[in-house]
């Protein structure tokens, strides 16, 4: 098995818990939050997929499906075109709200798609290309995919203690 085919792996489970975290929710309970300060389902897949969308196309040089796919509008969140939610304040959170799970869905598997085929691509020395180097030591694209890979993992379990949470009440 190669790295890629790991990352692929890895990739697609995102999607599974995306979808399974969000299918059969009603749009009052993907915005519910379990406290004030809490994120919801919606805002979690919303950010978590802003995240990979934002950070494999700048990995590969590509454009974002946010911006190419209209998501942009058609989330109509008024946030600045590259905003990923990263340190929303409860506010900002709030302000993502969608009519269906279908919207979240949707989004997260033209971004997933457009991210299996940077992947399919990949051979083992790409992943050694730096493509961040404001760190130290400076992102290379295998720790830059681990690390959104990770990072989104964290957040569909997030979205799915939160469904959790409201399937109980």
């Amino acid at each position: 098995m190669h790295a890629k085919d790991i990352l692929i792996d890895g990739y697609n489970r995102i999607q599974e818990e995306v979808h399974a975290a969000v299918e059969g929710l009603d749009p009052d309970d993907l915005v519910t939050r379990p406290s004030p300060d809490a994120n919801s389902v919606a805002w979690l897949v919303w950010h978590l997929t802003r995240v990979q969308d934002d950070h494999i196309a700048d990995a590969f040089d590509l454009d974002q499906v946010w911006l190419t796919q209209d998501f942009q509008k058609t989330f109509g969140l008024d946030l600045p075109r590259h905003d990923t939610g990263y340190g929303h304040t409860a506010a900002k959170v709030a302000k993502v709200r969608v009519d269906s799970g279908d919207l979240l869905t949707g989004y997260y598997d033209a971004v997933h798609a457009q991210t299996l085929g940077a992947l399919r691509e990949v051979a083992a020395k790409d992943l050694e290309r730096v493509v961040d180097d404001r760190w130290d030591p400076p992102v290379t694209l295998g720790v830059r995919l681990v690390s959104v890979l990770s990072d989104d993992l964290q957040h569909v379990g997030q979205a799915a203690y939160v469904r959790g949470l409201l399937q109980s009440a």
